[in-house]
């Protein structure tokens, strides 16, 4: 599936592609809908009516990774709720192998995300998986979420990478178009980034469903 020999840098997602989707999920789609119902006191279905649209007008923008925004707007601490049910925070399966075998090779491995720094923070904190990065990446620092040319333009001028010698692995169809649209030539989706649903079926992108798909590095 892929030439490791003609690869020098590896960009990996966080959300959906090494840690289970199904946190962020169950905590977006019914864990806060739940509290701002409970704040504003009114029923559940009235809190996803309100809510659901909210959601969907920010996709692709960075303030829809932005915990500090919908704390705002939200009148909630989304950071503190995070915490709350972090223990629902887990990586996927054959992740740890990937990395440790990421780490024998001599590639630059970089983790590349969207999520808010203290997202970020929490779930290095759970999973333990910092050491596996030489860099790891925040839009946050950039000014840009994944889904936007200048996000991939400031990443060009900032850090040492190559188009063609670089792969990336994310689950977000957006993100991977944002990428493919910048000149990125190896791209891997995530078929399968909430271990709590089906595969999506992608012919997009070549997919994967776990990492032993890409493995032994060579």
């Amino acid at each position: 599936m892929l030439n490791w020999n003609k690869i020098n840098t590896v960009f990996l997602d966080m959300d959906g592609t090494l840690l289970d989707l199904n946190f962020d999920n169950h905590f977006w789609l019914e864990f806060v809908p739940q509290r701002y119902a409970d704040l504003n006191k009114i029923s559940l279905a009235a809190a996803n009516a309100k809510l659901i649209p909210l959601f969907k007008s920010m996709e692709g923008k960075l303030e829809w990774y932005c915990l500090d925004y919908w704390s705002e707007q939200l009148k909630l601490d989304i950071v503190g709720l995070k915490t709350e049910i972090s223990g629902l925070i887990t990586v996927l399966p054959h992740v740890s192998e990937f990395l440790s075998a990421l780490q024998n090779t001599d590639k630059q491995v970089y983790l590349v995300t969207n999520a808010h720094t203290d997202s970020l923070s929490l779930k290095m904190e759970k999973t333990c998986l910092q050491p596996f990065f030489d860099t790891i990446i925040c839009a946050h620092d950039l000014g840009f979420a994944k889904e936007q040319q200048a996000f991939w333009q400031t990443l060009y001028k900032q850090y040492t990478w190559g188009k063609q010698s670089t792969v990336m692995i994310d689950d977000s169809l957006p993100v991977l178009r944002a990428a493919k649209q910048f000149g990125l030539e190896q791209l891997i989706a995530i078929n399968r980034p909430d271990s709590q649903k089906a595969s999506k079926a992608i012919v997009e992108f070549t997919a994967i469903t776990d990492f032993r798909e890409l493995m032994p590095i060579k």
